[in-house]
């Protein structure tokens, strides 16, 4: 089992930034994938980012790429999503995800944590 606990969403102006934290316990965390993944009101759950269990390798979709960074402290079993010059189309419940094995198979998921941009 692994339980995951996101935090840093709020509110903020088009342009601003936020950084997401999501902690993570249970599993060893250092040989696990994280995610990040995001819901819009109305729309289907959407991949954001992901890093590799050594953070040798970071994925992002498209229409975030340039102004979101995803990083980890496997000491702090933590993962992060700075997100810089936020965008009205950027608001979500943003989710935190993980697969322990190291591939992309999501099983554990947090609560979410909402982000509003405003223009």
């Amino acid at each position: 089992q692994v339980q995951l606990v996101e935090s840093g969403g709020g509110l903020v102006q088009a342009g601003g930034s936020l950084r997401l934290s999501c902690a993570a316990s249970g599993r060893a965390f250092g040989t696990t994938t994280m995610g990040w993944f995001r819901q819009a009101p109305g729309k289907e759950r959407e991949f954001v980012s992901a890093i590799s269990w050594n953070a040798h390798s970071t994925y992002y979709v498209d229409s975030v790429k340039g102004r979101f960074t995803i990083s980890r402290d496997n000491a702090k079993n933590t993962v992060y999503l700075q997100m810089n010059s936020l965008k009205p189309e950027d608001t979500a419940v943003y989710y935190c995800a993980a697969d322990p094995s190291g591939g992309s198979q999501f099983a554990y998921w947090g609560q979410g944590t909402q982000v509003s941009v405003s223009s």
